[in-house]
């Protein structure tokens, strides 16, 4: 099983919560998506999975909707069908659930919301909602998207409440709605101020959580007596790619300074090789193991990694996030005046080796549908 650590949250306390009998080892991986429902709320709150307690005029923005979680007055109500492990047994049972500020209830009766058809099943007060990693073959889950409640006072696997929705978004909009409840603002202001939390760090000592605003950062071109904003973007493309070449160029000249055929053959072998100790390179991953890892670091745009292709052997593919969505661009070999290089784009944009395509497309969109962000590291501390 998995769970957010949120910001405010001690790791200790967290452990303190299962007994001390339970071999429980803890692993730690970065979760770009963290606190994405806060920049991309339409993503998390699927309007037929949505109502409200009280009448509203008009259509209800999923920013309202995110809002109406953080108020204290007025609140969403999360409706739908989910799969529930049936105390003691093995079976499961599709049942109508409601989340609501006091709690989780389900429906005896159909889809009813009438006070005497609802039960109460769990409470997130006393509770952590943790996602399960291997729910389908370790309790015969009818999905892939099994999640739980896990009361602080458990005694074992036995008290836990779990349940399985049909779909990844379904069960996302669950797991994010019992975040906004638990904590209310307290998210808001981990996501304000990341380093505002428990710990009392400081902005001086730890960097920042989230990354500078691609609206803040500008080409720039020192080359005069003075320095210039370049707000042409075909010029900043062009400066971008001819000062990666000259940056490339100069590397493999300190790499070796003799010319003989060996040396050549060393450098080229060097250029060719030298992606495979960078973090984002996940060497021979299958398509499928490349969308597991990215969607365990979170679906954030620009999240990815770079594999070696299964169909081709001579290629490369990059794999990212955009919109939700995994993206698989192919990275073909492109030789011209003897000489090998890489490129996205039909050899119109090429690049030495791998490591410049990664740098220039982290500062430039290029082709992609986005900038390239965060790598996603092969073993996730």
């Amino acid at each position: 099983m998995k769970r957010i650590i949120e910001d405010h949250e001690l790791v200790v306390e967290v452990l303190s919560n299962w007994g001390m009998e339970e071999e429980n080892k803890l692993y730690f991986r970065k979760n770009y998506a963290k606190y994405e429902f806060f920049k991309n709320p339409m993503y998390f709150f699927p309007e037929h999975m949505v109502s409200f307690s009280t009448e509203t005029n008009g259509e209800i923005s999923p920013a309202l909707i995110l809002q109406m979680f953080l108020s204290s007055s007025t609140y969403p109500e999360i409706h739908g069908f989910l799969h529930v492990k049936e105390q003691g047994k093995k079976s499961w049972k599709k049942v109508y659930f409601l989340l609501r500020r006091s709690g989780l209830y389900f429906s005896t009766k159909g889809t009813s919301k009438e006070p005497r058809h609802l039960q109460f099943f769990s409470e997130f007060g006393n509770s952590d909602i943790y996602v399960s990693l291997a729910g389908k073959k370790k309790h015969g889950a009818p999905a892939n998207y099994g999640f739980c409640f896990k009361p602080n006072k458990a005694r074992g696997p036995r008290d836990l409440k779990m349940l399985c929705a049909e779909e990844e978004q379904s069960r996302m909009c669950w797991v994010t709605a019992v975040r906004l409840l638990k904590y209310g603002m307290q998210l808001y202001q981990n996501y304000m101020h990341p380093c505002h939390g428990r710990s009392g760090c400081s902005s001086q000592s730890i960097s920042p959580m989230r990354s500078i605003s691609e609206n803040s950062l500008v080409a720039m071109d020192f080359s005069g007596e003075k320095s210039r904003i370049i707000d042409n973007p075909t010029e900043a493309l062009l400066v971008a790619v001819e000062e990666g070449l000259a940056w490339r160029k100069k590397a493999c000249l300190r790499l070796g300074s003799h010319s003989s055929p060996r040396a050549c053959s060393q450098r080229s072998a060097i250029s060719m090789a030298i992606h495979r100790s960078q973090p984002w390179f996940h060497h021979r991953i299958s398509r499928d193991e490349a969308q597991r890892l990215i969607i365990q670091q979170g679906l954030v745009d620009g999240v990815f990694l770079v594999r070696d292709s299964q169909s081709n052997p001579r290629t490369f593919v990059l794999s990212m996030c955009h919109a939700q969505k995994i993206k698989h661009f192919q990275i073909l070999p492109v030789e011209d005046d003897g000489k090998m290089f890489h490129s996205l784009d039909d050899g119109h944009t090429r690049f030495t080796d791998l490591i410049q395509l990664v740098e220039f497309y982290q500062l430039n969109k290029g082709v992609l549908p986005c900038k390239l962000k965060h790598y996603c590291a092969r073993v996730s501390i």
